[in-house]
């Protein structure tokens, strides 16, 4: 493991974490370490679901940083770890002893927080109760989403750990607050369940009340299900094996709901999609690939990038290996 360079702070006193957010990213623009990508956004609308898709209308500061990025690992002979040490005019608070709140440097809405270890963990780890822990954490400052892109096919494009989470809602007033939110309907609480509206493998559970009442009880819980829900889509989790992965895949989670979706692949005809897409939005580079969603169906693209139910399910490392390498870009993950 990495050596932890990261200065530790004070532990996040509760209720200030959105206000430090809204603080830190102002000071972050005026010092020039935090790059908003500018879009334009439509609805696409298909099987009752209205995706939002952002259409980027300026990417040379990412692309010119991606460039900077491969230069430096190319003349270093080692992949560069923008989390160790971190930009510290990211930094927004210590989480807990093991995981610390930052800004993603390239946003595309505002707040959008990472959660990363302090010391090195590879980010095909799989997640464990610090984890889930400190996502709670925040789950309890602001109505978020948090989201995981378990390995590089599923959207990760840095191998340190690190968890995400945005605001809600992630839609203009008088929209569901998560575009494909109406879709995600059951009777049933605190049981691993899949879903007829979906038409991709996935589990889901909608979480008790009770069960999320204090983080620490709240982690206790979802890592509990986590596990149930590798294995009911297929990556059995195998404790002895270095504690990774089994397969690359999405975790979404808010307050009331969990939903995890193996991979299949990267992209969709050059379409890359990471967990927001299967939140129901997505991030397109151009006008060229808008029109190839539009042709497609946001549906159809989560169901290739996914697996469809009428598949077997791929659960080893060497499909994963084997994932379309589309372009990068996808909302909520530009470079993180």
């Amino acid at each position: 493991m990495h050596e932890d360079t990261n200065a530790r702070g004070t532990i996040l006193q509760p209720g200030t974490l959105l206000d430090r957010a809204i603080a830190i990213t102002q000071h972050a623009l005026e010092r020039g370490a935090l790059v908003t990508i500018p879009t334009e956004y439509q609805f696409v609308e298909q099987q009752g679901v209205r995706f939002l898709v952002r259409t980027a209308t300026n990417l040379n500061r990412k692309d010119e940083a991606k460039q900077k990025q491969d230069r430096q690992n190319a003349t270093t002979d080692k992949d560069f770890n923008p989390f160790l040490p971190y930009d510290k005019n990211l930094y927004v608070a210590d989480i807990s002893e093991t995981h610390v709140c930052l800004l993603n440097k390239f946003n595309v809405v505002d707040c959008h927080l990472l959660l990363i270890t302090r010391a090195f963990e590879e980010q095909e780890a799989l997640l464990t109760l610090a984890d889930f822990t400190a996502m709670w954490v925040c789950l309890a400052e602001f109505n978020g989403l948090t989201f995981y892109n378990g390995g590089k096919t599923a959207g990760a494009s840095q191998r340190h750990k690190h968890l995400q989470i945005v605001p809600l809602p992630l839609t203009p007033a008088d929209f569901p607050q998560i575009p494909l939110e109406p879709l995600l309907v059951t009777t049933n609480r605190g049981t691993v369940e899949t879903l007829p509206s979906l038409p991709f493998v996935h589990a889901f559970v909608q979480l008790e009340p009770i069960q999320t009442k204090s983080p620490q009880a709240a982690a206790t819980v979802t890592l509990n299900y986590y596990y149930q829900m590798l294995n009911a889509v297929g990556l059995k989790h195998d404790i002895g094996s270095k504690n990774i992965q089994a397969g690359a895949y999405n975790l979404l989670v808010t307050r009331q709901w969990m939903l995890l979706i193996p991979r299949s692949q990267e992209s969709f005809e050059s379409i890359a999609i990471n967990s927001l897409g299967f939140a129901g939005t997505m991030f397109v580079r151009n006008e060229q690939q808008m029109q190839i969603l539009k042709e497609l169906g946001p549906m159809r693209v989560l169901s290739q990038v996914g697996i469809l139910k009428s598949e077997s399910v791929v659960g080893s490392r060497e499909e994963e290996d084997k994932g379309d390498k589309g372009d990068k870009g996808e909302l909520g993950d530009p470079t993180t």
